[in-house]
């Protein structure tokens, strides 16, 4: 062999082995043998992506990122469908958390059911200075009465009993938790009812603001106790592929507590967290502004306008029809609202306002109108917006309003709505699609602990209008019903809109936040009855797994 010959042998692998470094390029992560629906611009599909450093950074085909990239580590998705990570773009998560130890009273059938579960909750927890418990709903009971406190004095009359309701807008407490917080047959209360019986005695049944009088007294979790809560909640979020949430209505001790469980690396979620209305909380974020992290964005404030339809505190312009000596009313002066609005509107924050009934929703929407003055990309929102006047539903594209919508709460209303708005002013509410051809988008929420934690549960609800017994079979008011990529996108790229988080998440594209779910059904072609039944194989965050299916 001759010496050129020799020293060309030679080089030969090297050359190779620099061709081959100089042409992988290395990646964290590389998923492959999927369908992957990117909810980009265009609503297409691929089957494999790449990420670096915790973000997407191509998407393509298995065959062209196999061979490009050079991963430490390769996910098979064995054929399965990859979403964007789920986004919650309503919710109750610190609440949720912290209510994990109360009774669960979700789908009693009745009040000594209810009863039943108490006992059970103070044999398991018999040292606990208080009972409570969350989820009763006495439309699902015979005769939908209210219950009273009677039972309960006569049980627990030396431990305080709080117990809300499943919309978390009334709450029946004993005797004794009246006496703890001072609450008599005189106590004043503005947007909200202390009941009484007709004999002027106290039943025990607060609602809405009337709740807080008593709910202030209920001991806080200590530190310990609240870390515990919060990550345990934060496991059942993965678990069913949430990856992102907005929770409605926090105190800046909340946000703090929540930031430092990011900061050590425990807490994985990404919060958009609104902030309660609080002299506290408006001198501290006005003052210093929006917060947009990695992982944590506090740039708006939560404000109730009224509140929910099942204990008739929505305001309606017209009366009940189950009662028409009422509708509802207002938990704040409208004074307080336009000032509140025009103050926000002078700051960098969104303003969000929980709104069930018309009146409450038109008085916001003329409110908003006018505090803006034409900025139409200041994206504030109408949280619920479930019952809107068809004279109404414009505004939220003349003003630029976020429709921010639950849509398990049509399948959970359908019922007994109709009994409290009848059957004309029935067909004005929830009314999503109507609501997204005037702004072009809906974001997507639960409201949990209201409804379930699950967002497929709302994605079948949003595209089948029916619930989890897939009732009725041709579906509730199907003229609102949402498409199955309008519903992919009302829980991923349109919640991050709603939050100014767009760029940053909620569809699997290069330069995104590499969230994402594998999960084993299709949700763009699986038949209805299929979707609540999907289940959440992995969750990544951030390039990182941190759920798996066992």
């Amino acid at each position: 062999m001759t010496r050129l010959r020799l020293l060309s042998f030679l080089a030969a692998p090297a050359l190779l082995a620099g061709c081959a470094n100089t042409t992988r390029t290395p990646a964290d992560v590389l998923v492959y043998n999927a369908t992957v629906y990117t909810v980009d611009s265009t609503f297409s599909t691929a089957q494999a992506f790449a990420i670096q450093d915790g973000k997407f950074v191509a998407v393509g085909s298995a065959e062209e990122l196999r061979g490009k990239f050079q991963a430490k580590q390769e996910v098979d998705a064995r054929g399965q469908f990859v979403y964007p990570g789920f986004y919650d773009a309503h919710c109750h998560f610190y609440r949720y958390a912290l209510g994990l130890r109360d009774a669960d009273l979700v789908g009693t059938s009745s009040w000594q059911e209810v009863v039943q579960k108490l006992q059970q909750q103070r044999k398991q927890y018999p040292q606990a200075a208080w009972i409570t418990g969350r989820g009763w709903d006495q439309n699902d009971w015979p005769g939908k009465q209210f219950p009273t406190k009677d039972t309960l004095d006569a049980l627990f009359p030396n431990t305080p009993v709080f117990i809300t309701r499943v919309d978390g807008h009334a709450a029946l407490v004993n005797q004794k938790a009246l006496e703890l917080a001072g609450v008599t047959a005189r106590t004043p209360i503005s947007g909200g009812t202390i009941t009484k019986d007709a004999n002027g005695k106290l039943t025990g049944l607060l609602v809405d603001n009337a709740v807080r009088l008593v709910s202030g007294k209920i001991p806080e979790p200590t530190a310990a106790e609240a870390e515990a809560a919060v990550l345990e909640a934060q496991q059942r979020c993965v678990a069913v592929g949430l990856t992102s949430l907005a929770d409605a209505g926090l105190e800046k001790a909340n946000i703090d507590r929540l930031a430092d469980l990011q900061d050590q690396g425990k807490l994985k979620l990404r919060l958009y967290a609104m902030l309660a209305p609080t002299k506290e909380n408006k001198q501290y974020y006005l003052k210093n502004g929006p917060v947009f992290k990695d992982r944590l964005t506090v740039c708006s404030f939560k404000v109730y306008a009224d509140g929910a339809l099942g204990s008739r505190g929505a305001c309606l312009i017209h009366s009940y029809a189950d009662r028409p000596q009422e509708t509802g009313f207002l938990l704040s002066s409208v004074a307080d609202f336009r000032s509140l609005a025009k103050e926000l509107a002078a700051s960098k924050f969104q303003m969000n306002t929980h709104a069930i009934g018309d009146s409450s929703n038109r008085l916001l929407l003329d409110i908003y109108g006018a505090a803006l003055h034409g900025q139409k990309d200041r994206r504030w929102r109408i949280e619920h917006a479930q019952i809107v006047s068809k004279t109404d539903v414009p505004k939220f594209g003349q003003f630029g309003i976020v429709p921010s919508v639950q849509p398990t709460h049509a399948t959970s209303d359908m019922y007994w709505a109709g009994e409290r708005l009848g059957p004309d002013r029935l067909k004005t509410a929830y009314a999503f699609n109507d609501l997204r051809k005037q702004y072009g988008q809906v974001a997507l929420g639960s409201d949990f602990p209201v409804e379930d934690i699950n967002p497929l549960f709302g994605f079948h609800s949003a595209v089948a209008r029916q619930d989890a017994k897939n009732y009725p079979a041709s579906g509730f008011q199907m003229e609102n019903a949402l498409s199955r990529p309008d519903a992919l996108r009302g829980m991923t790229t349109w919640a991050a809109h709603a939050a100014f988080q767009e760029k940053q998440k909620g569809s699997i594209r290069p330069g995104m936040a590499a969230d994402f779910v594998i999960l084993d059904t299709d949700l763009l072609q699986a038949p209805k009855e299929k979707l609540r039944s999907a289940k959440v194989q992995q969750t990544w965050i951030a390039g990182e797994q941190v759920f798996a299916a066992k």
